[in-house]
């Protein structure tokens, strides 16, 4: 009986064919990492930031959070995808100076629910967002990271 309990855990843990992955290079870029990568039905994309954090003016945590959102909605529509798709997604806020060095949570919310929870888009992702010491870009407050799947 001990032996067969084994062997079952042993079957049952094993583990299963890995899916074939697909990257996504960065265009333009000979930076070390891929926008994305496809496992399967699953889409794993790369941390976004604005579009605006190495101007001269970044803009705040809200203006911040709509350009990477837009960011994401690029690469999603690239890949047939859309923000409905989007199951996780993770969120690292820099301290913002304005705000005596703590995340903006509320800005972020402010930028986030103009794309998930809307009329036209309900669907919400499951969802971690942290403060972190700081960002790889000195004006970025905003890095979000997103795992989108395709629908069936």
């Amino acid at each position: 009986m001990l032996f067969s309990l084994a062997a079952g855990a042993i079957l049952l843990f094993a583990p299963a064919a890995h899916a074939q992955a697909t990257r996504i290079p960065l265009s333009n870029s000979n930076f070390p990492i891929s926008q994305g990568v496809w496992v399967g039905d699953s889409l794993y994309l790369s941390g976004m930031m604005a579009s605006t954090f190495s101007s001269p003016t970044p803009g705040d945590t809200k203006d911040q959070t709509v350009s990477a959102i837009q960011q994401i909605q690029k690469a999603l529509e690239a890949q047939k995808l859309t923000l409905g798709d989007v199951v996780m997604m993770h969120v690292y806020l820099a301290g913002d100076p304005a705000k005596g060095g703590k995340m903006d949570f509320v800005g972020f919310m402010a930028g986030y629910t103009q794309f998930f929870g809307t009329p036209a888009q309900p669907n919400k992702p499951a969802r971690s967002a942290m403060q972190v010491a700081a960002l790889a870009a000195p004006t970025g407050l905003v890095e979000i990271e997103v795992i989108a799947v395709r629908p069936k």
